[in-house]
């Protein structure tokens, strides 16, 4: 029997995300940072990336509420993704037992079909890009019978819920992980940025943790440049265009919470950095020699700032002394291979030679 047919207490529902380990990289770097740098290991999440946070709460907290109206309707899942969000989703549905549907593009990565595949969800292929697939899931949404099916559609980034999920993030840091003594020196959160979705949550978490000495940066792509574009035009835009590497960044808009946030900053100071791909490359490279871990370009961008763009730590922080802390985001993702960072190498390698 799946969990989606049992009347249990909301309160005994667990969440499908995990605690992920904070570790000192400061003595790892290839240059002497100007602070304490700690990276905290999103990639350690069962689905591989920070998104089983969000996605995964979105879930959790539509499940309660139907286990609340003892609703007798059968809950599932349906997601477009042709990456970490719809892995998020088909893992949580997994975990709580719901059969899961994933609409997926059909230049989706084979890694990614086979851990699907792995959760026991329903792909779909349909459609060249994510919006084509994501309309396919909307009018299968609307074919469902509603009256059997209690349907949880899982958008990216999109919905407060996945945010709040995000601020867990922030409150493992300062609940758990770092000392009473060393929360005030808290002084700066780095994460990659595509939609917004991580960056509202961690906007979130410093507000509710009472936090406002930190700063936060934001790294996007030049190629996926969609928060950029937004600040500049200072209302909600639309790129006609995305070709970033980093993948899980090209996302064609950004969410007016983010940009509401980005303006605000009464409250959490945020700086925003556009970078190139090479860069974002070279961060999964640079992470890997030193770490031993794989991630995808748009976890790149993060590490990026530490191993081979540290200027941008001067840049933005450049108030720093040697007890404070900076904290990476390392988002993770499951888009990536073994193959593709020895391509990524080669890359970087061909582009060193033309110069």
């Amino acid at each position: 029997m799946s969990m989606s047919s049992l009347q249990i207490q909301p309160s005994a529902l667990p969440a499908p995300h995990i605690t992920t380990s904070l570790c000192d990289a400061t003595n790892k770097l290839p240059m002497t940072p100007p602070c304490r740098v700690l990276l905290k290991n999103d990639l350690e999440q069962p689905s591989g990336s920070f998104k089983l946070r969000g996605i995964g709460h979105l879930i959790h907290s539509q499940l309660e509420a139907a286990n609340a109206r003892r609703c007798k309707k059968e809950v599932q899942v349906f997601a477009s993704s042709g990456g970490n969000a719809g892995l998020a989703a088909a893992y949580a549905a997994h975990f709580y037992g719901l059969k899961c549907t994933v609409v997926l593009p059909v230049i989706a990565k084979e890694v990614v079909k086979q851990q699907l595949k792995s959760y026991n969800a329903e792909m779909i292929l349909f459609g060249n890009n994510i919006f084509e697939a994501d309309q396919h899931l909307r009018n299968i949404l609307e074919s469902i019978d509603t009256d059997k099916i209690l349907p949880i559609y899982c958008h990216p980034f999109d919905n407060p819920l996945i945010w709040e999920g995000h601020a867990s993030l922030v409150d493992e840091l300062v609940q758990q992980q770092l000392t009473p003594e060393e929360v005030p020196h808290l002084k700066g959160i780095v994460c990659s940025c595509g939609g917004g979705g991580l960056y509202n949550g961690i906007y979130q978490g410093l507000q509710r943790n009472g936090i406002h000495d930190s700063e936060v940066l934001l790294i996007e792509t030049a190629q996926a440049p969609t928060l950029y574009e937004t600040v500049k035009a200072d209302k909600l835009i639309t790129l006609k265009s995305v070709k970033s590497m980093a993948t899980s960044l090209a996302c064609s808009y950004t969410t007016q919470t983010s940009l509401n946030n980005f303006k605000n900053s009464d409250v959490v100071k945020t700086h925003l950095e556009v970078i190139d791909d090479a860069d974002a490359l070279k961060g999964c490279v640079d992470y890997y020699d030193k770490i031993g871990k794989i991630v995808e370009p748009a976890c790149g961008a993060s590490t990026s700032v530490v191993f081979n763009r540290m200027d941008l730590l001067f840049k933005h922080f450049g108030h720093l002394q040697p007890d404070d802390i900076v904290v990476i985001v390392v988002c993770g993702g499951s888009c990536s291979t073994g193959d593709d960072l020895s391509q990524y190498r080669s890359m970087l390698a061909r582009a060193d030679n033309k110069l």
